[in-house]
C-alpha cells in the first residue's frame, strides 16, 4: 500500500472516530453546523477528541493546549520561549503577564502572543495557579498564530465562578441528560471533569469511583452540583501538584469490571 494510501486511511479513520466521540459526548450540544466543522478539524490540523485535542463547549470547538503541542510537534517546532512580564505583573493581587514567542524554524524571526491572568478572568477550579494560567495561555496564543489556527483554545476562556444562591442545594444531578447542566453559560461539571481527566491521562472510572467516596454517596450521579464541583476543584490540586500519588490514590480502588466479577 502506498504511503499516500495510508495517509488517507489514517484521516479517515479519525474523522469517523471523532465523529463518534462527539454524538457520544456532546449529544446535546452537536447539531448540523458542528459536523462539518469538525470533518475540516480531524482533516487539518488533523486534531483528536480521544487524545483530549478538541472540545466541544456551549456549542463551540476549542483546541486544547495538548492539542496545539501536538501540532507543534508535527510541524517539527524548533522551540518555545516563555517570558514573565514583571512591569506588569502584581503579586499580590495574583496578575501575572507572560509573553511567549514560538520559533518554527532555525530561520525563524518567532511568533509572539501574550497570556495574562488573575482571579477575575479564570476559573475557580484553578485560583492560586495564575502564573500557569497566564503562561499557558501566552503558549497558546503564540502557538495559534504560529500555525494559523483559527480556533481560540480552551486554557484561554475566563470562566468566572458560578454565583451562589439559597436553593442551589436543590439542583439537579451535575450529569442531566439535556442542556440544564449549563448554568451562566459556563461549561458544565461533566465537561470540566472530562476535560480535567484528559489532560491529565486518568483513568474515568477510578475517577468516579473515587469522585463517589469524596463526596460521600454510592454513585457520582448521587452526589450534589456542589459536591461534585468541590470533588473537582480538588481532583485538580491534587492532579496539578503531584500526579504520580493520584495515580497510586486511584488504583487503590477497584475497576468496575473488578467489582462486578465479585
Amino acid at each position: 500500500m502506498s504511503k499516500l494510501n495510508r495517509n488517507k486511511r489514517a484521516v479517515d479513520s479519525l474523522v469517523r472516530m471523532n465523529i463518534r466521540l462527539a454524538r457520544t459526548l456532546w449529544r446535546d450540544q452537536l447539531n448540523c453546523l458542528r459536523i462539518p466543522e469538525l470533518k475540516k478539524l480531524s482533516l487539518h490540523p488533523g486534531l483528536s477528541i480521544g487524545a483530549g485535542e478538541l472540545l466541544l463547549l456551549d456549542g463551540k470547538w476549542y483546541v486544547t493546549h495538548a492539542g496545539l503541542l501536538r501540532i507543534a510537534q508535527r510541524r517539527r517546532c524548533l522551540g518555545i520561549q516563555a517570558v514573565l512580564q514583571g512591569r506588569l505583573c502584581d503579586p499580590a493581587a495574583g496578575r501575572w503577564v507572560f509573553k511567549a514567542t514560538v520559533y518554527t524554524s532555525a530561520s525563524s524571526k518567532g511568533f509572539v502572543g501574550y497570556g495574562d491572568a488573575d482571579p477575575s478572568n479564570v476559573s475557580s477550579l484553578v485560583h492560586g495557579a495564575e502564573m500557569r494560567v497566564a503562561e499557558t495561555r501566552a503558549v497558546n496564543r503564540a502557538l495559534r498564530k504560529a500555525y494559523g489556527i483559527g480556533l481560540c483554545s480552551v486554557e484561554e476562556l475566563g470562566w468566572s465562578p458560578r454565583p451562589s444562591g439559597a436553593n442551589q442545594s436543590n439542583q439537579k444531578p451535575p450529569f442531566p441528560n439535556g442542556n440544564n447542566g449549563r448554568q451562566n453559560a459556563q461549561p458544565r461539571l461533566r465537561d470540566r471533569l472530562c476535560l480535567l481527566i484528559r489532560q491529565h491521562r486518568l483513568d474515568a472510572g477510578l475517577v468516579k469511583a473515587y469522585a463517589a467516596d469524596y463526596c460521600g454517596t454510592p454513585t457520582l450521579r448521587d452526589a450534589s452540583r456542589e459536591q461534585v464541583e468541590a470533588f473537582i476543584n480538588h481532583l485538580t490540586e491534587r492532579a496539578s501538584n503531584d500526579r504520580e500519588a493520584l495515580l497510586c490514590h486511584l488504583n487503590s480502588y477497584p475497576r468496575p469490571h473488578e467489582e462486578a466479577a465479585k
